[in-house]
C-alpha cells in the first residue's frame, strides 16, 4: 500500500477542521507519558518518524486520492486546504515539531513532545498529525524504558557481585523479539530502542534501524548461536555429536558460542556430555562455551545448570568473594521479563555466584507486550490562538472529566526546563509569542518541512548513562 502522510490519521480527524472555532488561526498539542507501571520514561524514536515519515511531501495526487477515499468512506474532507498544503507549500507540513532530546530520562507527567501549527491557513494540520506522532512515540519510548529499568536491576547485581560491573552490563540483556512481534515494523523501532540501553541483539532489523536513522556503524552484536532444529537433526542419541560440531565449528580462543541444551535433558547434557565426554574439548577450545536452557521454571533450573556447570568445570572466587564459572556461563532466554530476571539474580546471589555468570535474552517481554495504557501516553491540544476583530486571543484548551482526574490535560503553550542542570524537571506555561524558555531542555527537531537535529547513537547512549 502506497503510504501518504494524507491517509495516516483516524477516520474522526477529516470532520475536525469544521469544528473548531471558524476564527482559529494557530494550535499548540503536547505528548506526555501520565504515569504507568514505571515513574519514569526514556525518551527514543522520534527521529526514525521524521525522517522516515515527515520529511515525505504530501503531492496533489496524495490529495485527489483522498478526496475520493474520504468521500466514500463518509468523511468530509478539506481539499482545498491540502492542496494549499500540496502545492504552495511544496507539500510540507507547517508544523514546529520542539522535544526532549533522545536519551533523556525524564518523569512522568512532564511534556515529551510538543508540535504547534505555523501556518493560519492550516492551522488544523496539528491534531491530524496526532495519530501517527503519538503511535511513534509511545512504542520505542516504552521499549526504551522498560530496557532502561531492567539495565538497573542488572547492574545493581553486578556492582555486588562483579569485578568489573561496566565492561559486563552492555551484553547482559540480548533483544530475542524479533519473531514475537507484530510486524517487521515493531521489530526495527523496538529493536533499535532496546540499544540504547545494550549492544546485544539477534533482531537484525533493529540494528539496521539503529544505524541507519541515528548515523551508527554498527549498533548491536551477535555471536554464533544454536536453535534447537541445529540440535535435534543429529537425532537423540547423537546429541554430543550436535555438541562436538559447534565447539569444532565457533570453539576458538577467546571466542564465544551460546548453544540450547535443553532438547531432551538439559542436566545430562551438562552433566554427561558438556561436562563429562567434552569436558576437555571445551576446556582445550579456548573459547567460552555459553550453555542455554529453553524450558522450565527460570530461577530454579538456571541455578541448578549453574551448580551442575561449576561440579565439572569449577570456579575462580573474585574480588568481592563471589564464584565465577571457569570455561562456561548460561543465558536464559525463555520466560524473562523484569520480575524473573530479579528472581534468578536472587537465586544466584543467595548460593554466592557471580552474576557475571548469567546473561539474558528477552523476546516478547522486551518488544510486543507493550500498550499506549503501559505508560498512559496521551497527545493532547492544549492551546490554539483566535482572531478576533482583528485581535489575536489566546485560549487555553483542557480536558478536566469529573470521573477521571488522571485524564486531566494540560492548558498553555507547554515547555520542559531544568533549573539544575537536568537533575529535576518542570513542565511550564509558555508567554504568548516565546518559541523556548530560557531554561528549557527541548530542542526544535522539525519545522515546516526541514529535518533541524539529526541526532546520533553514541550521543543518544551518553544521555542515558
Amino acid at each position: 500500500m502506497k503510504y501518504s502522510l494524507v491517509f495516516d490519521t483516524d477516520s474522526y480527524k477529516p470532520s475536525h477542521w469544521l469544528q473548531y472555532p471558524p476564527d482559529t488561526v494557530s494550535m499548540s498539542s503536547y505528548i506526555e507519558s501520565r504515569g504507568g507501571m514505571y515513574p519514569k520514561t526514556l525518551m527514543f524514536g522520534l527521529q526514525i518518524y521524521l525522517k522516515e515519515l515527515l520529511e515525505r511531501t504530501v503531492t496533489v495526487g496524495d490529495v485527489k486520492r483522498a478526496a475520493a477515499f474520504f468521500k466514500a468512506h463518509g468523511e468530509p474532507f478539506n481539499f482545498d486546504g491540502w492542496m494549499y498544503i500540496a502545492k504552495d507549500l511544496r507539500g510540507k507540513l507547517p508544523v514546529r515539531i520542539r522535544a526532549v532530546p533522545e536519551g533523556m530520562v525524564i518523569p512522568t507527567s512532564n511534556i515529551l513532545v510538543s508540535i504547534e501549527s505555523t501556518d493560519p491557513k492550516v492551522f488544523w494540520i496539528a491534531s491530524w498529525l496526532e495519530t501517527s506522532l503519538l503511535r511513534s512515540v509511545w512504542y520505542p519510548v516504552n521499549v526504551a524504558t522498560r530496557s532502561y529499568t531492567i539495565k538497573k536491576i542488572i547492574m545493581k547485581a553486578l556492582e555486588e557481585s562483579s569485578d568489573d560491573p561496566a565492561a559486563e552490563i552492555n551484553f547482559k540483556l540480548h533483544d530475542f523479539g524479533s519473531r514475537g512481534v507484530s510486524s517487521q515494523e515493531s521489530a526495527m523501532i523496538g529493536g533499535a530502542a532496546h540499544l540504547v540501553n545494550f549492544m546485544g541483539s539477534d533482531t537484525v532489523v533493529g540494528v539496521l534501524c539503529a544505524n541507519e536513522y541515528y548515523n551508527c556503524d554498527m549498533a548491536g552484536f551477535s555471536i554464533p548461536a544454536a536453535e534447537h532444529s541445529s540440535i535435534t537433526s543429529w537425532g537423540k542419541e547423537n546429541e554430543v555429536g550436535a555438541y562436538r560440531n559447534m565447539l569444532k565449528q565457533f570453539g576458538k580462543p577467546g571466542a564465544l558460542l551460546a548453544c540450547v541444551s535443553d532438547s531432551y535433558d538439559i542436566y545430562n547434557a551438562i552433566t554427561n556430555l558438556w561436562g563429562g565426554e567434552l569436558r576437555q574439548e571445551v576446556i582445550d577450545s579456548g573459547a567460552v562455551v555459553v550453555i542455554r536452557p529453553d524450558s522450565g521454571n527460570p530461577p530454579e533450573v538456571v541455578l541448578k545448570c549453574v551448580q551442575l556447570l561449576d561440579e565439572k568445570f569449577g570456579n575462580t572466587i573474585n574480588s568481592k568473594g563471589f564464584k565465577v564459572l571457569k570455561n562456561v556461563r548460561v543465558i536464559q532466554g525463555d520466560g524473562i521479563n523484569e520480575f524473573s530476571i530479579q528472581e534468578i539474580i536472587d537465586a544466584l546471589l543467595a548460593n554466592n555466584y557471580s552474576i557475571t555468570n548469567i546473561a539474558f535474552g528477552m523476546g516478547g517481554a522486551l518488544l510486543q507486550q507493550h500498550n499506549r495504557d503501559t505508560q498512559k501516553f496521551a497527545l493532547k491540544c492544549s492551546h490554539i490562538t483566535r482572531l478576533v476583530d482583528g485581535e489575536l486571543v489566546s485560549v487555553d484548551v483542557f480536558k478536566d472529566p469529573v470521573t477521571d482526574d488522571g485524564k486531566r490535560s494540560k492548558a498553555g503553550r507547554l515547555d520542559l526546563i531544568s533549573r539544575d542542570g537536568g537533575v529535576t524537571f518542570e513542565t511550564v506555561r509558555l508567554e504568548d509569542g516565546q518559541i523556548a524558555h530560557p531554561l528549557s531542555v527541548m530542542r526544535t527537531v522539525y519545522e515546516d518541512g526541514e529535518l533541524l537535529v539529526d541526532d546520533n547513537f553514541a550521543d543518544i547512549r551518553a544521555r542515558v548513562a
